[in-house]
């Protein structure tokens, strides 16, 4: 494949990307929007699963033991987020999409 091929397929496929955004701009899938807007990797994205079913079992402990403030929580998800990522837009983004719903509603309270 020569050079001017593999430009118009790049080209051809930002095109179509600008338009899969305008249409998941209108459904509740805000999460897989950000992925998209902000080009993260399958691996950006596995990472911050990860970093979520991590924080949801120490939300859980935290809570079995009483704990009712988990700033140290949010903290460590604002802190572990990838650099084109904003804390306030993943965790509303993931609220909208109903994605670790206990841990994110938890979160938005420390949200400025």
């Amino acid at each position: 494949m020569d050079l001017d091929t593999l430009l118009e397929k790049i080209n051809r496929l930002e095109y179509h990307q600008s338009i899969l955004l305008m249409m998941i701009s209108k459904s509740d899938d805000q999460f897989y929007k950000l992925i998209v807007e902000k080009s993260l990797s399958r691996k950006d994205v596995e990472r911050f699963l990860a970093m979520c079913e991590e924080l949801t079992i120490a939300l859980e402990e935290q809570q079995a033991e009483g704990f009712v403030y988990f700033e140290s929580l949010y903290r460590n998800l604002k802190d572990s987020l990838h650099p084109n990522l904003d804390a306030k837009e993943v965790i509303e983004a993931c609220l909208r999409q109903k994605l670790y719903l206990p841990l994110m509603l938890e979160l938005k309270k420390f949200v400025k």
